[in-house]
């Protein structure tokens, strides 16, 4: 990819991950094991801090909301979208995620805190 050299970059300091991709095509399931390899194990972040979106297109194809994706991106957790059906169910994921990204952070912290006092 001709913006492999800006990734370090974006990944400085990153607290997390959101990968987005198309559950239609093929090309782009193979594509977010590459994206989860360099953006999350290589960092390294915990599964935690990632999380997977399947975006799904207005008239897209419907059988796709079964997606099982094969380890080590079962292990995260992964959340449909589709923005004419229930955009609310996506905010409250959203909203969650965040929450937990927060969460990590202050326990970084607090453990930096304790290490520096101690």
């Amino acid at each position: 990819s001709r913006f492999e050299t800006c990734w370090p970059a974006l990944m400085k300091d990153s607290h997390g991950v959101i990968i987005i991709f198309n559950p239609e095509l093929p090309s782009h399931l193979k594509e977010i094991e590459m994206w989860y390899s360099c953006f999350v194990q290589q960092q390294p972040l915990l599964d935690s801090q990632c999380l997977l979106v399947a975006h799904h297109k207005p008239g897209g194809a419907g059988d796709t909301e079964n997606l099982s994706l094969a380890y080590p991106l079962n292990k995260l957790k992964l959340i449909h979208s589709n923005l004419e059906e229930d955009p609310e169910d996506v905010r409250m994921e959203f909203i969650k995620y965040f929450r937990s990204i927060i969460t990590i952070i202050n326990e970084s912290r607090d453990r930096e805190e304790m290490s520096i006092i101690s």
